[in-house]
């Protein structure tokens, strides 16, 4: 308002000049005097200034309103802005513990299901060296996880513990290339033997060429290992070969889970003493 006042002052002093004898005339013309020649050329003089004057100080007055509205807009959008930005963190916050909820439930809906020890687990690590793919997790021998045991996921197999400690484990995944799991195909039973590769999908070894297997068959775990309990999903075969000579037919089998994106996993199983030959543990423990 000030700095109003000192961009228009000299109008308003000339207005206030000018007014002076339109008020004094105004004031007179209660006791009913006649405006004369110099009282009406005032008035002509004074009415536009006066109308020019009060012009400007509404309009002043209401630039200065505007001015505080628009203040206002713009503190009340930055608190929105605001707002808006907590409340999409918490949407995406409450979304990823949903899909944690989903996945947790998921492996107690399987923990009740499969007789024998159930231990949960977090991924909490991954092994850099290639010469061994294998994950860490959160539970150790302070949770009854032992070397030997194996990790599944309610989705299917993982792999299989080669070291324990007080509160954390070593798995080995069963895409290493040292990794053996036998396995049957779920419609036929025909039995072989699914190899980790170091990624990608799983080769099926020792199944007989003259044994009944097409592609999409699901492959699971036959339990003859000593290592993985029976019936556990590997997997689903693609890329079939029966060859015309030989004993084996061959293929690939794609993971039923991706290892790469392992959150949380179950230890499933009794610790063995014994590592079958071949065997991720066996190899790595050399």
């Amino acid at each position: 308002m000030w700095s109003l006042l000192k961009r228009y002052y000299r109008p308003l002093i000339v207005g206030f000049l000018l007014l002076s004898p339109l008020v004094a005339f105004l004031l007179g013309g209660r006791k009913g005097r006649e405006p004369n020649f110099v009282d009406r050329a005032i008035i002509a003089v004074a009415s536009p200034v006066q109308q020019g004057l009060t012009s400007v100080i509404e309009g002043g007055v209401a630039g200065v309103q505007n001015y505080l509205d628009l203040r206002g807009v713009r503190q009340e959008n930055d608190a929105l802005r605001l707002e808006n930005l907590q409340l999409r963190a918490a949407v995406q916050s409450l979304g990823e513990s949903r899909m944690e909820n989903e996945r947790l439930r998921k492996l107690l809906n399987y923990a009740e299901a499969e007789p024998g020890p159930e231990i949960p687990a977090r991924v909490v690590g991954v092994n850099p060296v290639a010469k061994l793919l294998s994950v860490r997790i959160s539970s150790g021998e302070q949770q009854g996880v032992f070397r030997g045991m194996s990790v599944v996921t309610p989705d299917g197999i993982v792999g299989q513990v080669i070291r324990a400690t007080g509160g954390y484990a070593d798995v080995a995944l069963v895409t290493d290339p040292q990794s053996r799991v036998a396995v049957r195909v779920q419609r036929s039973r025909a039995r072989g033997t699914a190899a980790g590769t170091g990624g990608g999908p799983l080769k099926l070894e020792n199944m007989l060429r003259t044994e009944d297997v097409e592609d999409g068959d699901l492959i699971i775990t036959a339990g003859t290992d000593g290592i993985y309990p029976p019936g556990v999903v590997v997997g689903r075969v693609t890329n079939l070969e029966k060859k015309e000579h030989g004993m084996f037919q061959g293929a690939d089998i794609v993971p039923a889970v991706d290892t790469s994106k392992l959150e949380e996993v179950l230890v499933v199983g009794s610790p063995y003493s014994a590592m079958a030959p071949g065997s991720a543990a066996e190899g790595a423990s050399k």
